[in-house]
């Protein structure tokens, strides 16, 4: 009788051990989700990063003259009244274009 506990306890206790570290939801998945979560974590940094930059720049549209005449400077080529504008032939001024990464649902089919 105290043979077959002793057996029983020692085979329950293998049996949690495996599903411990093999089994579902086991020490091998939450390294799996850790190492998900961190590359996750290193592809969204550059979007919080833009995020940030351009939180930043509607603060300042919405607060000051300066940035609004800035962008409508590069954005349109506009010219104050009292200003005199000159425009000189083969002469090419190259703007870069904003650009807009993938959205985040993309990133996540790609997996």
């Amino acid at each position: 009788m105290l043979k077959g506990l002793a057996l029983t306890l020692t085979l329950l206790l293998a049996l949690l051990q495996y599903r411990l570290w093999l089994g579902q939801g086991g020490v091998e998945e939450l390294r799996e989700v850790r190492q998900r979560v961190a590359s996750l974590e290193t592809a969204n940094q550059p979007l919080r990063d833009r995020n940030m930059r351009l939180a930043a720049e509607v603060l300042d549209l919405k607060t000051g003259l300066d940035a609004i005449e800035e962008r409508a400077r590069s954005d349109i080529g506009m010219v104050r009244t009292d200003e005199q504008f000159f425009w000189v032939p083969d002469v090419a001024v190259e703007v870069d274009p904003v650009v807009n990464p993938a959205p985040a649902t993309q990133l996540e089919a790609s997996r």
